[in-house]
């Protein structure tokens, strides 16, 4: 081969350029030279998808501030940077990609960093396959801005209803109590159903206390509509007017383009949901790399693999893809199921995060869990910072090890969670948990921390 090495990246938001950077970045290192040409079917790269329910609430000024490297920056370091420029296909043999116009462009290695589109359920679309007015997802910066622009031309006194209360279907409920709408949330189990039972129903309650009119166990059926402008959803239990709907139930792989690459002996497979299992420096096959929301992620407690469409995992695993494909031996050694969010209104305020196994994925592990909640304070009882914290810790009988803690609470609940993952990253025991050495001041905490509180009440019951 003569001249640099070619390098196409399907997908250029976070991950796609965040590989491609570390690439040239560590291909530079190495005395070596790559040409990386970036494929983005959008008008937009690297921006935090993360933070647009808090643009559409108003906490965020402008789409701009959400992007944090332009597509000027991206030429300016070397990329050739397309936007507008959907693949619709591969051939892994002959290591090509096809654009939607046609255009055929050969490489050397392929980045497949194409995310996850939200999922549009069939109700949700006209006979054409577009959605109704005032009906849309949450996951793009033009999604951020029809929606900022829709509440806005609604109105106080608008009604908003939103299908789905996992992550973004309460930040995006918080987003529109805080605009003034009236909201309704609809989910066919309950409020943060990734959150055991107990601790689910702490969410639903602060959901209602703040004025959401929460509806359990809706499976949505269809909409009422004026021509193409909806007016109200169906369930299996009862309708609501409404004047906006959020559709919040889920995201796929996209990685449609690949289903006739020619899989078949080049090592790559796709799940069953179409997503990719790279190893932990990125690889899916000879000369072929992926990583970010089109990828599962192995979760190491248990070595499963699962769906985890964070950023946090895809900023790590493009880093390792991107060092690694330049000859470096960066690794994305998979993670322990951290997440976090909160729910913010009318008086209400909810820190939500969990980390580790739930039962049920304890269980199916062949594990003996026990699991206790425990209730406190955030900070010393006579301290004015003191908000109620909720803990859920559970440990294996057998082992002691330390299996999965989760926590609502008030403000300074959520991010305790971060020192029971570092004790789970480490395959620590409930006892590393309770005993190790925590920060301690009445405004911060009290003298036995709360979450030791918590992992010292399982540990005496082991």
């Amino acid at each position: 081969m003569t001249g640099p090495r070619r390098v196409v990246v399907v997908g250029a938001d976070a991950v796609g350029m965040g590989a491609a950077h570390q690439a040239l970045r560590t291909a530079a290192k190495r005395g070596e030279s790559l040409a990386v040409t970036a494929l983005e079917a959008s008008s937009h790269t690297s921006y935090s998808a993360c933070g647009i329910p808090y643009w559409m609430a108003g906490d965020v000024d402008s789409g701009d501030d959400l992007v944090a490297r332009t597509a000027a920056e991206h030429r300016d370091a070397g990329i050739d940077l397309r936007l507008g420029t959907e693949v619709v296909a591969a051939d892994l043999a002959a290591r090509t990609v096809t654009t939607a116009a046609g255009d055929v462009l050969e490489y050397d290695d392929l980045v497949v960093a194409t995310g996850a589109p939200a999922v549009v359920p069939d109700w949700a679309r006209r006979p054409d396959g577009r959605t109704y007015d005032g009906v849309g997802v949450v996951k793009t910066l033009d999604d951020g801005a029809a929606w900022v622009s829709s509440f806005a031309e609604a109105g106080p006194g608008a009604h908003v209803v939103v299908v789905g209360a996992g992550y973004v279907g309460v930040e995006v409920a918080e987003a529109a109590l805080e605009r003034g709408f009236g909201v309704t949330v609809l989910t066919r189990t309950r409020g943060m159903a990734m959150l055991e039972d107990e601790m689910s129903d702490l969410v639903n309650t602060g959901l209602v206390d703040a004025g959401v009119e929460l509806v359990l166990g809706a499976e949505v059926t269809g909409l009422e509509v004026d021509g193409d402008r909806v007016t109200g959803v169906r369930w299996d239990g009862g309708t609501r007017e409404a004047d906006l709907v959020v559709v919040a139930v889920g995201v796929k792989p996209a990685t449609a383009f690949l289903e006739n690459a020619g899989l078949d002996g080049s090592g790559l497979e796709l799940t069953e949901d179409g997503a990719l299992r790279p190893d932990p420096h990125g690889r899916v096959a000879d000369h072929v790399w992926a990583a970010g929301d089109c990828c599962e992620v192995r979760r190491r407690i248990d070595d499963e693999w699962v769906f985890r469409p964070l950023g946090t995992h895809a900023a790590k695993h493009a880093r390792a893809l991107g060092d690694s494909l330049a000859g470096g031996d960066l690794s994305f050694d998979g993670m322990v199921d951290t997440s976090i969010t909160r729910f913010s209104s009318s008086g209400v305020h909810l820190e939500i995060a969990r980390t580790g196994l739930s039962r049920t994925d304890a269980e199916a592990a062949g594990l003996d869990p026990l699991a206790l909640v425990t209730e406190g304070t955030t900070a010393a009882g006579y301290m004015p910072e003191a908000e109620p914290i909720a803990i859920w810790v559970m440990a294996d009988r057998t082992t002691r090890r330390l299996l999965g803690v989760q926590v609502v609470g008030g403000r300074g609940a959520g991010k305790r969670i971060d020192t029971a993952a570092a004790v789970l990253w480490a395959g620590g025991s409930v006892d590393d948990l309770a005993w190790m050495d925590l920060s301690y001041a009445p405004p911060f905490a009290t003298t036995w921390e709360v979450l030791q509180i918590a992992a010292r009440r399982v540990a005496d019951r082991l």
